[in-house]
Parts: structure tokens; C-alpha cells; sequence
């Protein structure tokens, strides 16, 4: 090695270690209120590393929102989340608790609220005095995981035994980022970098979770790093230094190996891979649309009481962001028309897990397995939404607080927004034939009303929307964004590739291949309908013959109903050729003519896991072996890749909960569905996907007497606003 390349290293390694090492005692002695506007490094999710901040990286704008201070928050609701003087008096009572008061270095991977009992909660109401407020601590000290539960009135603590289940805790962004910078201080690694011919400033490298691959990866938290060069564009995913992977101990941030296997393979160049409308030759720009918005005169139909409680049209419903979730809605009620109560749907829904298995087996790849939820932790990486285009002019928006490893909380500002939707949806309608004589035309609009969130998962972008409509129906649509994650190649052009299953994907542009993926999302679903005691039906339409005497007809379908009696009866894998419906029924509550009440689980476009079952990441994400799980409601059971779900060896999934096969007729019930998703990249996903969508509902069936929005009434030209188009010149 020459002699100034040497020092050259040298020199760029202390730099890095000087500028962490400062960048880390800043931040701990830092505010007991952390705002993302000011504090970015530590409010955004999976940072690369840098040694200067380009140009094209800077904010072209502020964000126009309001920026709310969340000092004086309280709670009012039981299911209300922590509060940041509640965040702050953790961190004091932690300071003199013996776990962490005699350790020199702890890290708080996660404090949220802990939930009151479910049927102390369903006992509440408005006015009430609330119960003992207790925060759920998952802390790490001296590289052993801790659950804690403290009771914020009486200031005591309680340490859980957290049992004999593989894993870690998901990942603090602290974790994230420290892992990034960890590889500068290796000169083997600086070395390679320049030897790809990639300039240590234009490097930016993400921390991968590495799943489990048996017993060599066992006992300290590993992580691998993978880099890219940013030269000349902010979409750097699409410049990846193939083949070069760093495996880090998580713990101690030393590199255990460094693999490089592809020095052979150039770097993608950088032209075209901009998608900011800012980076766009004008000469260029594509202006197909007019601009068009939603106005609301007499102002929305929905508020937001207390900062978390919805109520809109007939619906009610509470709803907070959440670290691992993402969103959060609780307590979901609609209005009987006819009784004017306000009837239980669902107590709890939120995204449990998302699983996204890369398909290709080579030594840069095999381990990309991702559990965004419990790895990651799906809400601390959703970004603030962006106005007039995340969400309309008329939406509401909601913060998160979360807290830093060392438990400074932190804002996540406009991280959820609420808004009214119209899209020209019909309601209902019917016209009649001219040939009956009767002239009747009754159609009515539909609007709804969205809860969405927007995570940013490095590369992904997911975006959750609840959506509540005023038949009573709630329909959970996720759309898939952002940019793929690539794989360098060789290939400039198909006629030079002679193996293609070793593609392990789709060429997108010149030495860049799209590599074959699947996204799955399993949600969480405690259904409440019209009480807790609820059983699951499984309504399967079987074809039946007809005898030659009984009718013209050779066939017709009939519906056989069947109640799951225990767990494993409502393992449900989805077939087109042998249809069902899936009720959720409360068996006391009847109709007037006699039927169960009802909602029903209604599948949209999905996909299955066609992985093997004994694979290893398809055992650590075994909660995708079905669309449609049902279990006995249990406080502890709603993570579905379980609690500790980094680096975990699949002995604690929704899947093993399931196959204790527990009683769930007239039971307090929780129905898990997962949506899914098989992408096989194209060329229209460089260098940045158009948003893909799929959606399950939850359907009222026969829960009402009769159609529910009934008597609604039909637009008038009077109720709307009259909107003069500005003169074209």
C-alpha cells in the first residue's frame, strides 16, 4: 500500500471516530425534547453515512404544517399513549434503579404505554378518572434484554422474565446509525472502498438485519452493512457497490468479517436515477393534469377530542402512532341508525409484522429477510407526511413521541393524517327501467374517511390507510412506494445474458437488476362485534348436482356454514377454486328476523408464501404459512413475529400461538389477516415505483336490520360551492 493512501485512511478513520464521538455526546447530553426539524439525524430511520452534506440532499422547502409543542401534553383516554412528561419521569426513575444506575452504558429499545386490562378499558367511559398510567420498557444493559413495566404513580418497577425465546429487541435508530459509521474505522475496509473506486465522501451504507442461519450467528447481536456511492445523484440504491458486505457486532460496532465478491461488477452510473421534480430538465417535464382539490365550505365532518378520539358521521374511534406498529385504532364503534347506539366493531387493529424475502440465494442477498415491524420498528420509520401531496388540503394531522435510547423522547411531527375522501365513489343507487313506467332515480355519493401513515423503510415506502365508510364497512389498503433495492450486474443488455435463472431478477437499466421479492403485512384484528364473546364462521359455497327430474339445471352453489371450535380449525389458506366467507359473528346477538350479528373479513387481491416451510427465514415468518389465523384474545400475544423478533429462530410466531389449538367458540377473539404481495420488478419501477395498492375490508354482515345509509340524502347543486375556473391565456 503507498505510503499517502495509508495516511489518507488513517486520516478519514479518525475523522469519522472524532465526528461520531461527538455527534453521540451531543446528542446525549442533548434536550429532554428532541424536535425532528432540528434533530434529523436522530428522527430518520436507516442514516448513511457521509462525510459532507450534498447539495441535492437539503430540504427545498419547509414544511408548511404546523410544528405543535407536545411539553404539556396529558392523557384522557386509558388507551391515550405516553405522554412526554410521563417519557421524562422514566428516564428519572431509571436513574436511580439499580439495572441501569450501576451500568455505564444502557439503551432503551422501546417504551410505550401499557395498555389497562381490556375489560376495565371496555368499562370506561368519558369522565371517568383514569386508570394507574403504566409505560412497557424493553431496555438492553450489559448486552442482556430486560422487560420492564413501570407504574408511573407509585414509581415502582417491575422486571419480567422474558424466557427461553431466541432474539433481540428491535433495533434502536441509535443502533441504526452507529452501525453505518462503524466500518470507517476499518482500514480494510476504506481500502476496499477506494479500490471499487468509490471516494470515501460519496459512500452512504445501510444497516441490514441479518435474519438467522444457525448456530455460528448465535449469543451477540450481528448486523451487515452495505454501501453505495452517491456521486452525482440522491438515489444512490440505484448505485450499490455489489458484493461488498461488512458483518458488525451490534454490541461492540467491530467488524467480525468483511466479504467481497464482486470486484468485477461496476457500479451503475448515476444518469437518469434522480426522481426529484427538481432534478428534471424542464424541457422534460410531463404536465398532464390540472390541479384539482376537495373544498369543504361548512368545514369537515369529522373531530378530532382530546388529540386521539375520532368521531365522524357514524363512526367513533381512537387512534395514536406507534413505534412498532405504525398506527394504531382502538375502540372503533358505529351508530345503529335505527337505535342511535353506538355499537362495538373492533377494540384494537394495527399492523403486526411485515416479512419482505428477497429471492435470490447468493452470498450478498440470501440474508435479506426483512421483519420491518420488529426489526425496525415500523412507526420509527415513518416520516412527516407531506402536505397537498401525502395528504389533501383538508386533512388533519397527528404527531408521534417517541424516545432516544438513552429515553430523551422525541417528536415525530405529522406523522399520521386524517382526512375526508371523495373520489367520485357511488354509495348506493338504483334507476329504473323506463319499462316499468316508473321514473326513479336515487343515487348516493360516497365519501369516507382515512387514517394513513407512510413509512419509509430506507428504500420502501408503505403506505397504511384505514379507511371507515358510513355502511359500516372499514377497508385496510396498503400501498407499496419508493425505489426498489437493486443488484449491480455485469449486463447491459439482455442478448448478453445466456443463464437467466441466475438473474434472480429483471434488468432495469444498464449493470442494474431488479431482484424477485415478496411483501407481506399481518395484521392484528381483535374483533369486538356488538361485545367481546364472538365466534368465527367459515361460510364455504360448495357446488351441488341436481337430480334430472328436479330442474332444468345441472348445478347450483350452496353455502355450508361451519363454527371453529378451537385455533386450528381457523387456519385459513385462501383458495379461489373452493370459496369461502369468514365471519366473525356474536352467537347472543340476533337480528329481528334471527340472525347472528356479523362482520365479515373480506380478501382482496393477495399473494402466498412460496417459500419452504424449513427454510429459515420462512420458520422465523411463519405467520404467512396462512391468510387468515384466529386466536383466544391474550394481552401478550400481538407481535406475530413475536416480542423479540431480531435475529429469532421462529419459537415465538402467531403460528406457534395458533397451534395451541385454544377453544375460540363464544370467545374473546383475535383475527389476524395478511396481505400479500409477489413483485417481480419492470422496467417502469426504475428509478422509482408507481405506488402499487392491494386491500382487505371488514364488512358488516347482517349487523344492521337493513341497509344502514339508507336515509341519507343525495347531493344538491345548493349544498356545494361554485368554483370559477381561472381563464386559460
Amino acid at each position: 500500500m503507498e505510503t499517502p493512501n495509508f495516511f489518507r485512511l488513517c486520516f478519514l478513520s479518525l475523522c469519522a471516530g472524532l465526528v461520531l464521538l461527538f455527534t453521540w455526546s451531543h446528542f446525549l447530553s442533548g434536550p429532554d425534547l428532541l424536535d425532528c426539524t432540528t434533530n434529523s439525524a436522530w428522527c430518520t430511520s436507516k442514516n448513511r453515512f457521509q462525510s459532507k452534506q450534498p447539495s441535492h440532499l437539503k430540504n427545498r422547502h419547509n414544511n408548511p404544517t404546523r410544528h405543535r409543542n407536545h411539553a404539556s401534553d396529558t392523557p384522557h383516554h386509558p388507551l391515550d399513549p405516553l405522554t412526554v412528561q410521563e417519557m421524562n419521569k422514566i428516564r428519572t426513575i431509571f436513574s436511580s434503579h439499580p439495572i441501569f444506575s450501576t451500568s455505564a452504558g444502557y439503551a432503551l429499545h422501546s417504551i410505550e404505554l401499557e395498555e389497562p386490562e381490556k375489560p376495565l378499558v371496555l368499562k370506561w367511559k368519558k369522565g371517568d378518572p383514569l386508570f394507574p398510567r403504566k409505560a412497557s420498557v424493553v431496555a438492553r444493559v450489559k448486552g442482556e434484554s430486560h422487560v420492564l413495566t413501570v407504574d408511573l404513580t407509585t414509581s415502582e418497577v417491575t422486571v419480567h422474565q422474558t424466557g427461553s425465546h431466541s432474539g433481540y429487541p428491535m433495533m434502536t435508530l441509535e443502533d441504526m446509525t452507529t452501525a453505518t459509521w462503524a466500518p470507517l474505522a476499518d482500514a480494510t475496509f476504506n481500502r476496499t472502498i477506494i479500490e471499487r473506486g468509490v471516494d470515501l465522501t460519496d459512500l452512504a451504507c445501510l444497516p441490514i438485519s441479518p435474519g438467522w442461519y444457525g448456530k455460528t450467528e448465535e449469543n451477540r447481536r450481528l448486523i451487515k452493512v452495505q454501501c453505495y456511492s452517491m456521486k452525482d445523484t440522491v438515489n444512490f440504491y440505484m448505485r450499490p457497490i455489489e458484493g461488498l458486505t461488512v458483518l458488525l457486532d451490534l454490541d461492540t460496532k467491530q467488524v467480525v468479517e468483511i466479504s467481497d465478491k464482486g470486484a468485477n461488477i461496476p457500479i451503475p452510473n448515476a444518469a437518469n436515477t434522480d426522481y426529484r421534480y427538481s432534478a428534471q430538465k424542464q424541457n422534460q417535464v410531463i404536465k398532464l393534469l390540472k390541479p384539482i382539490s376537495i373544498e369543504q365550505p361548512k368545514g369537515p365532518s369529522f373531530t378530532v377530542e382530546d388529540d386521539h378520539l375520532v368521531k365522524w358521521a357514524n363512526w367513533e374511534f381512537h387512534v395514536k402512532p406507534d413505534a412498532r406498529a405504525g398506527v394504531i385504532v382502538s375502540r372503533a364503534k358505529v351508530r345503529d341508525p335505527d337505535t342511535g347506539e353506538l355499537r362495538d366493531v373492533m377494540y384494537k387493529g394495527f399492523t403486526s409484522e411485515l416479512f419482505v424475502p428477497y429471492m435470490d440465494p447468493t452470498d450478498a442477498w440470501y440474508f435479506k429477510t426483512y421483519m420491518d415491524a420488529g426489526e425496525y420498528g415500523f412507526g420509527l420509520q415513518a416520516m412527516p407526511l407531506e402536505p397537498l401531496n401525502d395528504c389533501p388540503r383538508n386533512a388533519h394531522y397527528m404527531d408521534g413521541v417517541f424516545v432516544a435510547a438513552d429515553g430523551t423522547p422525541y417528536v415525530r411531527s405529522n406523522m399520521v393524517c386524517i382526512f375526508e375522501s371523495y373520489a367520485g365513489d357511488i354509495g348506493w343507487r338504483h334507476t329504473e327501467s323506463p319499462i316499468t313506467g316508473m321514473e326513479v332515480r336515487e343515487v348516493r355519493p360516497k365519501v369516507t374517511l382515512v387514517v394513513r401513515m407512510a413509512a419509509s423503510v430506507a428504500n420502501y415506502d408503505y403506505i397504511v390507510d384505514w379507511e371507515f365508510q358510513t355502511d359500516g364497512l372499514i377497508r385496510i389498503k396498503v400501498g407499496l412506494s419508493g425505489i426498489l433495492m437493486v443488484k449491480g450486474t455485469p449486463y447491459e443488455n439482455m442478448n448478453q445474458v445466456f443463464d437467466l435463472d441466475n438473474l434472480h431478477g429483471t434488468l432495469l437499466s444498464e449493470n442494474v437488476v431488479g431482484v424477485i421479492h415478496d411483501h407481506y403485512i399481518t395484521f392484528h384484528l381483535d374483533m369486538d362485534v356488538d361485545g367481546s364473546e364472538n365466534s368465527f364462521v367459515k361460510v364455504n359455497l360448495q357446488r351441488q348436482q341436481t337430480s334430472p327430474d328436479e330442474s332444468p339445471r345441472k348445478s347450483f352453489l350452496k353455502a355450508t356454514r361451519t363454527v371453529a371450535k378451537t385455533e386450528k380449525d381457523a387456519q385459513v389458506k385462501l383458495k379461489l377454486y373452493d370459496p369461502s366467507e369468514f365471519h366473525v359473528i356474536n352467537p347472543s346477538k340476533q337480528t329481528r328476523v334471527g340472525n347472528p350479528v356479523g362482520y365479515k373479513v373480506v380478501p382482496g387481491a393477495t399473494a402466498a408464501s412460496l417459500l419452504d416451510p424449513e427454510d429459515p427465514p420462512q420458520k422465523r415468518a411463519a405467520f404467512t404459512n396462512n391468510q387468515i389465523w384466529v386466536t383466544q384474545y391474550n394481552q401478550s400475544e400481538q407481535w406475530a413475529g413475536g416480542l423479540f423478533a431480531y435475529q429469532s429462530h421462529g419459537e415465538d410466531t402467531l403460528a406457534m400461538w395458533s397451534d395451541k389449538d385454544r377453544e375460540i367458540e363464544n370467545k374473546d377473539i383475535v383475527v389476524w389477516y395478511t396481505l400479500g404481495f409477489h413483485h417481480i420488478p419492470c422496467q417502469e419501477d426504475f428509478p422509482i415505483m408507481p405506488t402499487v395498492s392491494s386491500s382487505f375490508d371488514l364488512k358488516p354482515v347482517n349487523f344492521f336490520q337493513s341497509n344502514p345509509i339508507l336515509r341519507t340524502p343525495p347531493n344538491v347543486e345548493s349544498d356545494l360551492p361554485v368554483c370559477s375556473p381561472v381563464a386559460s391565456t
